[in-house]
């Protein structure tokens, strides 16, 4: 079994840095380059460079969430959501689709379990109470 992992690459697994700058503001993320390389095809698929990925993912997050967390692990989770995507056959393994094409809410359809955001709780009842109990157990969780 761990022939098939300790045989990667070593160079696949070394960290490169990279400067972005989000809305003026200079920040360093560090990466391994197999990160780097995935984020680079999702980035082609759709004409873009990775850098304008990495700008445009971080605006759709904060548009979505309020807020962005740990942005590196965001994109790693990412890279890795998109080479399972392909895998599963969700997201076309033909680079010369652009994911832009795509319909998210088929690809997105009954992904495993912690795949996406859990539903939101109807307003009111038992569900909207244990939701709420829920939300504040997770923020109380050590990060």
């Amino acid at each position: 079994m761990c022939e098939i992992f300790i045989s990667a690459d070593p160079a696949s697994y070394e960290s490169r840095t990279r400067s972005v700058r989000l809305h003026g503001v200079v920040t360093s993320i560090r990466l391994e380059h197999l990160y780097w390389d995935v984020l680079e095809e999702i980035a082609r698929r759709d004409g873009m460079t990775v850098v304008h990925l990495i700008e445009k993912l971080y605006d759709e997050l904060v548009a979505a969430r309020g807020g962005v967390g740990n942005f590196t692990s965001f994109l790693r989770v990412s890279a890795l959501r998109y080479e399972g995507l392909v895998a599963q056959g969700r997201i076309p393994a033909d680079v010369g689709v652009p994911i832009r094409s795509l319909d998210a809410k088929a690809v997105l359809r009954e992904l495993p379990k912690g795949w996406s955001t859990p539903p939101t709780p109807t307003a009111g009842g038992a569900d909207a109470s244990a939701g709420r109990a829920l939300q504040r157990a997770l923020t109380r969780l050590p990060h």
